[in-house]
């Protein structure tokens, strides 16, 4: 079991850590799903290669951030090849929830220097 601690030195996520995990949040999705939803979050700012999303997601595969799951609607995979589906973990939702909380005190602060509330 990770610690509040633990899951803190994991932070800051990069940009696209964070968009990837985000596009995660929701429910499972697979490669290209990302892809687009990444760029739908952000704005079209940020555009994923496939080998920058493919990597990123071997990354995190390996660190226990998200897993592969069946493709629940294996039909719809193109050319008869089984799409790869992922998923966050429970320790993913945990990370991304700290990251959230993160930016969420960061803005805080910021709000307050900017309108001149002592913090």
């Amino acid at each position: 079991m990770h610690t509040n601690t633990d899951i803190q030195s994991y932070l800051p996520l990069t940009e696209t850590t964070l968009f990837i995990m985000l596009s995660l949040a929701p429910g499972p999705r697979h490669g290209y799903a990302i892809m687009k939803d990444v760029r739908a979050l952000s704005h079209n700012r940020v555009e994923l290669s496939t080998g920058t999303l493919y990597s990123a997601l071997k990354r995190l595969l390996d660190q226990n951030w998200i897993r592969r799951i069946e493709d629940p609607d294996p039909i719809a995979a193109d050319g008869g090849r089984v799409r790869k589906v992922y998923a966050l973990t429970d320790l993913g939702k945990n990370i991304l929830q700290a990251e959230v909380d993160r930016l969420q005190s960061l803005v805080g602060i910021a709000r307050g220097r900017v309108l001149g509330i002592a913090q």
